[in-house]
């Protein structure tokens, strides 16, 4: 794509966001916008964000969960920033979050890593785990700037990620007492999602990637196939991707998680 043509789909994007607005898929208008020109598209909106005063603090993996792939017809996992600007921290496993200005939002519990230095792009959970600082539960509210989550994998890349928010959970210290059962637990254990007191979905840790944790050596390896990607490092966090299915949401709606046998804090999410 040509400068002026990723500026223009950046523009759009940005506009729509900014509104809680939706538009239609850029795949429709532009037949030949394929997942490089994607993401040529949201280092732009990263760039103008940066350039703006907003601050990157780690990165969300959408698509991990390949038992989602034939609904929304994505058939690979994609990335995308993170930002001061739309991460809630919930030490204490409580937070509260606006659905204002959003675009058909929903609700994905993920696993976060904390990150102590570069990550492996080794298909090794216990390597990985190596490079993790702390593990935090998360609800990630994604939303669609495409009608009815109507869209192809380069739509969706470059539409932020779908990222709309992220709650951080209690930071649960990663340590060489520990990773050896977090590697072990991660593709086993089983995520309940309740909306008040109802269960609405469960999933496992293996519906991500075979294991959270195998899903960030996956963006590591990722990430070295992008020159304009800077490498993950330490400080950061990642968020890997729902384990159940994402659920839609609206304002006045209490949800809830439980990682069971993983061993970390749920959370408690109100939507205003």
């Amino acid at each position: 794509m040509t400068p002026a043509a990723i500026a223009a789909v950046a523009d759009a994007l940005l506009a729509a966001n900014a509104a809680g607005s939706q538009l239609a898929p850029i795949t429709d208008w532009l037949p030949e916008f394929d997942v490089a020109s994607a993401y040529a598209v949201l280092h732009e909106i990263e760039r103008r964000r940066a350039a703006s005063g907003w601050r990157p603090v780690g990165r969300k993996i959408g698509f991990t969960n390949r038992t989602i792939w034939p609904r929304y017809n994505v058939f690979l996992p994609m990335w995308a920033h993170v930002w001061e600007e739309t991460v809630t921290q919930a030490p204490e496993g409580r937070a509260t979050v606006s659905l204002a200005q959003s675009a058909e939002p929903r609700i994905e519990p993920e696993v976060v890593f904390g990150l102590a230095g570069p990550v492996t792009t080794r298909e090794d959970a216990r390597e990985a785990l190596a490079a993790v600082a702390w593990i935090a539960p998360g609800f990630e509210i994604v939303q669609s700037h495409f009608p009815g989550w109507r869209f192809k994998a380069p739509d969706c890349t470059a539409a932020f990620g779908l990222h709309r928010a992220l709650v951080v959970g209690p930071r649960t210290p990663v340590t060489a007492a520990n990773r050896e059962r977090l590697a072990y637990a991660l593709p086993r254990f089983e995520l309940t999602l309740r909306h008040g007191e109802r269960v609405v979905d469960r999933g496992v840790g293996a519906n991500v990637l075979d294991s959270p944790a195998l899903a960030l050596a996956h963006l590591a390896r990722v990430l070295a196939t992008q020159p304009d990607a800077a490498p993950l490092c330490a400080g950061e966090f990642v968020t890997t991707g729902t384990v159940t299915d994402a659920w839609p949401v609206a304002a006045g709606q209490s949800w809830t998680s439980d990682y069971g046998e993983l061993g970390i804090a749920g959370l408690e999410l109100r939507l205003a």
